[in-house]
């Protein structure tokens, strides 16, 4: 029987690191040529929106014309500001590295579209009683223990032990009733 051949051997590796050659041989582009000139002071730029893994992007910084650059924030930024004007420092006046500062509004606050108003939670509160609403459900839990209120109208208790004590009439009722 004849050898067996390696077949994980290169065939052609002399051939394959000529083409990488003139790579090599090119002279490397100092760090210092890829970066615009410095950015001094506040600037203004728009904020773009966010990449795949929701870090806030920036584009029109003056001395990165037609780019969008990612950016980090030291404020919340929602869904509803992109496109507004943000307040930029760049880290060691690096305009590639900005820092959100803020949101630029002409408005005194963002309207919430009333699809947000409705998912939201409101209490109201007076001498007698607290009145809380929700949309969809309203959960109160405590450890093991939780009262579960659903828009459908169902209330559900859970426990590991629960207790109704009555001083008077203690009633159950509904269209069946199963007990055990």
């Amino acid at each position: 029987m004849g050898a067996l051949e390696d077949p994980f051997e290169a065939l052609t590796a002399d051939e394959a690191t000529n083409n990488f050659t003139p790579l090599r041989e090119a002279p490397l582009a100092s760090s210092r040529e890829n970066v615009p000139t410095q950015a001094a002071g506040a600037l203004i730029a728009r904020f773009h929106g966010f990449d795949i893994e929701d870090r806030p992007l920036v584009s029109g910084i003056a001395q990165l014309p037609g780019e969008v650059v990612l950016a980090r924030t030291t404020v919340p930024l929602l869904r509803e500001v992109i496109g507004s004007d943000v307040v930029v420092l760049c880290e060691q006046g690096n305009p590639r590295r900005p820092i959100i500062m803020g949101i630029i509004s002409s408005r005194p606050s963002y309207s919430v579209d009333s699809r947000r108003q409705s998912n939201m939670v409101s209490i109201q509160a007076d001498e007698d009683r607290y009145v809380i609403s929700a949309e969809r459900e309203i959960v109160l839990r405590c450890g093991d223990s939780s009262i579960t209120l659903t828009r459908a109208g169902k209330v559900i208790i859970k426990g590991n032990y629960i207790l109704s004590r009555s001083t008077g009439y203690n009633k159950i009722k509904g269209a069946a009733v199963d007990i055990n």
